[in-house]
């Protein structure tokens, strides 16, 4: 392996798995290649941005140190027409990491993709603010509330792009890695001890009492039907983008780490993303 290749990474969509993302993105710089240039769809929007704007560091930190609670007091709900949770508060810590920076200041090149549901667009971010980019990008539809940019309301980047590819092409770099936070791929029974990990903490028996609650129930609740509804559609979206364009490294990660709500497993999923990423490199030498 050529330790001195240039990249650009593509950071695929799928909620909580995204944490994923900070592992892969380590264990690349481990290895020496150089990220020139980012593409992220939704919560790879947010990673790769926070990367951008050498910030990772900070924000792992911060989650790193979440449990289940924590995340509830995250959440602001606004029970108005366009979403649920407006996300302020959480955008409020990641403003005060990333600050005023604009897409075109940032030391490489970053793509984030959002979905303009009136006009039926793809909409690629390449300049302006990186946190109202980023903000547009992790809009899903009836859960968070969209932000307007341009006079034009802005959701998710998912909804039509979980795994934006396109914007890396004309990029002068080596390869092209991308990471797919949706592949049906199961969990190898080598990396299962990760998300088995009994915690005896008072916080943590909680969370396993509540969870092991909701699975017992018969029917599918609002955000469950939400989740299910949209990583449906995010692996069949994926499966036939990469039919028509491969990158160079593909990097899998299985849906099945995580459901897509879990941001209490910051530290399990970072380290199953530099764990395949690990892998994937050694397979490609």
């Amino acid at each position: 392996m050529n330790n001195q290749k240039s990249v650009s990474l593509v950071l695929g969509s799928g909620g909580a798995r995204g944490y994923a993302h900070i592992g892969v993105i380590k264990e690349l710089i481990k290895n020496g290649y150089k990220i020139k240039s980012i593409s992220g769809s939704s919560i790879g929007a947010l990673i790769g941005g926070l990367y951008a704007a050498g910030k990772l560091d900070e924000y792992e930190e911060w989650i790193l140190n979440f449990d289940i609670f924590d995340v509830l007091k995250l959440v602001d709900f606004s029970f108005s027409t366009n979403g649920m949770i407006k996300a302020d508060k959480v955008f409020k810590k990641i403003e005060g990491m990333i600050g005023d920076i604009k897409i075109e200041d940032l030391p490489i090149s970053f793509t984030a993709t959002a979905t303009d549901i009136i006009n039926r667009k793809e909409v690629w971010l390449q300049k302006g603010s990186l946190k109202d980019a980023i903000r547009a990008s992790i809009s899903i539809p009836t859960v968070f509330t969209p932000i307007k940019i341009n006079k034009r309301e802005l959701f998710d980047g998912g909804i039509l792009n979980p795994l934006p590819l396109i914007p890396t092409i004309s990029e002068f770099t080596d390869l092209i890695i991308a990471v797919d936070l949706n592949s049906s791929i199961n969990i190898k029974k080598e990396h299962q001890y990760l998300f088995e990990k009994q915690e005896k903490s008072i916080k943590e028996n909680i969370t396993n009492f509540f969870q092991k609650n909701i699975k017992k129930k018969e029917s599918l609740g609002y955000f469950e039907i939400i989740n299910k509804s949209i990583e449906t559609m995010q692996e069949v979206i994926s499966r036939h983008q990469l039919a028509s364009h491969q990158p160079d490294i593909m990097i899998n990660i299985s849906n099945k780490a995580c459901e897509f709500y879990d941001f209490h497993k910051a530290k399990e999923l970072i380290e199953y993303g530099s764990i395949i990423t690990k892998e994937t490199l050694k397979n490609k030498d």
